[in-house]
């Protein structure tokens, strides 16, 4: 089969690659119907994640078909239309009993496109497959349904969840790329006063407006001074990192009220500064995370539902499999390109009503 394969250090090639096989009774093969791109590949290609060897086959996140399941996997089978997570749990050990899959010890975790192959290929093996994928509805389109295998679930639980958004707050969210997005469109969910989006892009704040930001601000605005204005000088409730920056990370320490909430999303590849001789007697919380996609399936409800923005909003280029290179030079000049998410696959079928 073709494959994206990280060759090192800012290096990536399509090439020919073995097809996965089934390791475990617990495995299953997917065909891949449709993949994206997440900035955390990105930051693979950078070298902030050099647990990744050169060889592994990149991506986390894709829709496609069961081809074949191992004797002890129970929940799908060969024909069914599948969402793959990002995250796989053995559920079993401690943590995935507490709902951390992102945390699991028994085989999961982040492991695909990171410690194993991953889903930026024609075909992928997927381990632990009763508690990694979930079935699709027909009606969820699959460059809709990619976007719940990473984004949603890490802008709801990582951001909104762990950041305690709720009603009345004021929610400053740094960085209005595909999880800032994601981030604003969740925090809506629990009725904020106000949810304020901070990126230097202004493509990118208009799709932050068309997502359900209230207020939109330039890197160059003085951002800081205006969430002072609007809070009467007390600070956000909470912020939001979605950059993954020490610099943006430090904004948001900044940015919060005594008593709020840092919610760090970004992937850092370097340390950040952690003022504690300004904060230590603010009462200020701060949480960091990796998604545990616990929520999938209530997101995946919601969108099916039309109570998400989907790829209408968020998908602005798309490309074949064979494409995966040109996709990944779109990606990572996002700012040229005016790229938010990519997705990969297969060209949706129109849907035609029954006649009579």
């Amino acid at each position: 089969m073709k494959a994206l394969v990280f060759e090192g250090e800012g290096r990536i090639s399509w090439r020919t690659v073995p097809d996965p096989a089934l390791l475990t009774p617990q495995d299953v093969v997917v065909r891949v119907e449709n993949v994206t791109i997440c900035g955390t590949d990105l930051h693979i290609l950078r070298g902030d994640v050099p647990e990744v060897r050169p060889g592994t086959v990149l991506g986390h996140e894709a829709v496609g078909e069961v081809v074949e399941a191992g004797d002890a996997v129970r929940n799908v089978r060969p024909g069914d239309r599948v969402l793959i997570s990002c995250i796989t749990g053995c559920g079993r050990c401690r943590f995935c009993r507490e709902n951390r899959f992102g945390q699991c010890v028994g085989g999961g975790g982040w492991i695909l496109g990171h410690r194993i192959d991953g889903t930026q290929a024609e075909y992928v093996r997927v381990p632990h497959a009763d508690t990694s994928l979930h079935p699709l509805p027909g009606a969820v389109a699959g460059e809709d349904a990619v976007l719940l295998a990473d984004i949603f679930p890490t802008a709801y639980e990582v951001g909104v969840l762990n950041g305690r958004v709720g009603p009345g707050d004021t929610v400053v969210v740094v960085g209005a790329g595909p999880i800032g997005l994601a981030t604003v469109a969740t925090a809506r969910l629990y009725s904020p006063r106000r949810v304020i989006v901070v990126d230097r892009s202004p493509a990118r704040l208009e799709a932050a407006r068309g997502v359900g930001a209230d207020v939109t601000v330039g890197t160059d605005e003085d951002p800081e001074l205006l969430v002072s204005d609007l809070t009467g000088g007390l600070g956000a409730d909470v912020a939001v990192e979605a950059v993954g920056l020490p610099a943006t990370f430090e904004q948001c320490a900044r940015m919060v009220r005594p008593g709020g909430r840092v919610a760090n999303v970004g992937v850092h590849g370097e340390p950040a500064a952690l003022h504690l001789e300004r904060l230590w007697s603010r009462d200020v919380t701060i949480t960091t995370g990796l998604v545990d996609t616990f929520s999938t399936p209530l997101l995946l409800e919601m969108v099916a539902a039309g109570r998400l923005p989907a790829a209408a909003a968020l998908v602005t280029h798309r490309f074949s499999l064979q494409e995966m290179e040109e996709a990944y030079d779109i990606f990572t000049r996002a700012a040229d390109t005016g790229a938010l998410k990519v997705v990969l696959g297969e060209v949706p079928h129109d849907v035609l009503a029954p006649a009579g």
